[in-house]
């Protein structure tokens, strides 16, 4: 790796006027998007293939990222989905044995742009209190003047539908046809893993784009149905709230998670807000309020579901809660088989303490 001195400059502007310097890492050019930050050590390459980051600029907050390498096996889809990359340390060099490349390689090959040098602790600090908010990085524009400029045209996260930018474009199906557990899965931006953790319980899958009818999802006569993470404003995806409105008609066992969370909170008339700054990391405790067990978990998100809505519902029952602010982080139908968590079970990277709940779904559709 080059020395520091060596390296491009690159810099950071945020929308609210701060500017912060760096040097360039992967692709030279320039990206915007929404600031966020991950405070998970371990597990970069499956975070920056996770289709919930979609249109995001992305601080990780461990100082060395990178000191891994990169291997085909640790991602969570067909490629990187953030918009660009923020470090304090970004490491070209690395150590794993089993490791295909570098970080630096990897990035450059999917067109991310990054900073580092950046005092990422200061950072992180300074968005938990000013809260999320677009950014622009550039290596290849350096007066910060025209940057501002860019920046200015960005749109905000708060009602963009990104979810249909990051399905997939065709159906594709998973594990044994001949299992009775039939899941049809809506794919906002579903992470692979969370298709795994159904086949490895039997299932077979069904993976279909985010504006499929239902009409030809009921087609594949599914014994359950499946509300994937994804990015954007849930508030903006009403093809997606319709389609939830009907499924729940049928009365079958149904499943979501994240995104899929608040669209079915959003179903069922209670309503999703922007938070502060979001939930990102694997480490945020949880309390299941059924059991009375606490769960680490794994989160990635930037909307929520309203507290107060979820409570007067006569329909709806909170069942996990966010130990930090409180925050709804399930629920479920009362007397039917449905529910969702805001948070990651199939945990990859991450604790493998909420893996139980798809245990719990797929004991619903045998049951059903």
């Amino acid at each position: 790796m080059p020395s520091k001195s060596a390296q491009r400059p690159a810099i950071l502007v945020l929308r609210d006027g701060s500017v912060h310097h760096g040097q360039a890492f992967g692709k030279i050019g320039t990206a915007s998007g929404e600031i966020c930050f991950n405070t998970g050590m371990t597990g970069y390459q499956e975070v920056f293939t996770d289709p919930s980051y979609y249109g995001q600029v992305l601080i990780m907050n461990n100082v060395h990222i990178g000191n891994y390498g990169v291997k085909d096996a640790d991602v969570e889809s067909d490629g990187v989905k953030i918009r660009g990359l923020i470090g304090r340390n970004l490491e070209e060099q690395f150590s794993r044995i089993q490791a295909k490349g570098s970080l630096d390689e990897y990035l450059k090959a999917n067109q991310i742009v990054c900073i580092e040098g950046v005092d990422t602790r200061a950072l992180v600090t300074h968005v938990r209190l000013k809260g999320a908010m677009n950014c622009i990085i550039s290596s290849e524009i350096l007066d910060v003047a025209e940057l501002k400029k860019q920046l200015s045209t960005v749109p905000d996260m708060d009602g963009l539908e990104l979810a249909s930018a990051v399905s997939t474009e065709e159906t594709y199906m998973a594990g044994d046809p001949a299992s009775p557990v039939r899941i049809a899965v809506l794919d906002y931006g579903v992470k692979r893993n969370i298709v795994q953790c159904m086949v490895e319980r039997g299932a077979f899958v069904k993976v279909f784009p985010a504006k499929t009818s239902l009409a030809t999802i009921r087609e594949f006569k599914p014994s359950g149905y499946f509300l994937s993470n994804g990015p954007g404003d849930p508030a903006a995806m009403d093809y997606a709230v319709e389609t939830v409105k009907e499924i729940l008609k049928e009365e079958k066992p149904l499943f979501g998670i994240c995104l899929g969370h608040q669209l079915l909170a959003l179903a069922k008339g209670i309503p999703t807000f922007k938070m502060h700054h979001g939930h990102r990391g694997l480490n945020h405790p949880v309390k299941n309020l059924v059991s009375g067990k606490c769960e680490i978990t794994t989160q990635n998100h930037g909307f929520g579901v309203d507290p107060a809505a979820v409570r007067k519902n006569a329909d709806v029952e909170v069942t996990h809660v966010n130990l930090n602010d409180d925050s709804i982080e399930g629920i479920r139908l009362k007397n039917r088989p449905v529910f969702s968590v805001q948070y990651h079970p199939e945990a990859t990277p991450g604790p493998h303490d909420s893996r139980y709940l798809f245990d719990e779904f797929i004991g619903y559709i045998r049951k059903a």
